[in-house]
């Protein structure tokens, strides 16, 4: 199904013209000439049934003897094919909000996400005869996109290379987006927006990936912390060398460097030990 314009004429037109045609049957039924006078009012009757008020942002289906007829998309006030039935649809845009679904990323770690998805229709004769409720429809479908979708990344990737859930929420959302139009394009809905609303680790592992989470973080600072020891030290001993012409033995450097490298590299201030010299 293709959507298609339907027949529509001016309403106040309309008006107007079974004021008239009804004015004229009358007439010629007290005028004794009932068969003309019938005609006329038959043919007004006729057209108030056609009357049809369509809102902004809203459209009629127009079904003609069980055969589609056309949409009226235009706003405004007209008279439709006369006997036929009419069903409303809204063009607005609307909200769906996804419950929270537990599923399996692509380590296999359970989490639950959620999402909401910004849609409308497009096409209001695949929205009413392609599918039995497009509403629902969009709600099966968005549901099912969601689990491709978190099946397809990590969670988290902690460090390593490649979009995941958590740290590429615009990636993420874009391919949630592309398959979601792809999906819900049968019924005549164009998708606007998907965006997360909720993503975690499910409560059975959620405080085992905490942990890993802090020891992947404190791994990083240590990494940090040590490759500036280095440089501090390595400054240290080239300005000692440079300035003072002090010239250390590979002991005494091995001394400093571990003396340097436990005050910097130590989460606790250092404590320092005087040394008076030997007692020998």
């Amino acid at each position: 199904m293709n959507e298609t314009k339907a027949w529509a004429m001016n309403g106040f037109l309309g008006i107007l013209t079974i004021i008239v045609t009804g004015g004229l049957g009358l007439y010629w039924m007290i005028q004794e000439q009932f068969i003309i006078g019938g005609i006329l009012l038959l043919f007004a009757f006729v057209l108030v049934t056609g009357l049809t008020i369509v809102q902004p942002n809203n459209a009629y289906i127009v079904t003609y003897f069980g055969k589609y007829a056309g949409t009226i998309r235009e706003s405004g006030f007209w008279i439709a094919i006369p006997f036929s039935l009419r069903k409303k649809i809204t063009l607005r845009v609307r909200n769906f909000n996804s419950a929270q679904l537990k599923v399996n990323d692509i380590s296999g770690n359970p989490i639950e996400i959620a999402a909401v998805i910004v849609f409308k229709v497009v096409d209001t004769a695949k929205a009413s005869f392609d599918v039995d409720n497009y509403y629902k429809f969009v709600e099966i479908q968005s549901e099912t996109a969601l689990r491709h979708v978190a099946n397809q990344y990590p969670y988290d990737n902690l460090n390593e290379d490649g979009f995941s859930l958590r740290a590429n929420t615009d990636e993420v959302a874009a391919e949630l987006t592309r398959e979601l139009q792809e999906r819900l394009s049968a019924a005549g809905v164009a998708v606007i927006e998907a965006r997360l609303t909720h993503l975690a680790y499910s409560p059975e592992i959620a405080g085992a990936m905490l942990q890993r989470q802090q020891a992947s973080a404190v791994i990083s600072a240590r990494t940090l912390l040590v490759k500036g020891a280095v440089s501090m030290v390595q400054m240290a001993l080239a300005q000692l060398k440079e300035e003072g012409g002090i010239e250390l033995d590979n002991e005494r450097k091995a001394a400093m460097i571990n003396n340097l490298m436990v005050a910097i590299v130590s989460d606790r201030s250092a404590h320092p030990v005087i040394n008076t010299g030997s007692i020998y």
